[in-house]
């Protein structure tokens, strides 16, 4: 899977779509971010684990 750091998809090599969602069931929530243009392409961690938005800017 490429993933990119700088923020922004990488047409070179294909439309990418990157997407971050929660999941779980409260008890033991996952943060997932997954590339939808592509199978098997995505990661999990817990949501305790996952930075947080304003430490990523």
């Amino acid at each position: 899977m490429y993933m990119s750091s700088s923020g922004y998809s990488d047409t070179s090599r294909g439309a990418r779509e990157i997407v971050g969602s929660v999941d779980g069931d409260g008890d033991d929530e996952q943060y997932v971010i997954a590339d939808i243009t592509a199978d098997d392409a995505w990661l999990a961690m817990a949501v305790d684990d996952a930075p947080s938005l304003p430490s990523c800017r």
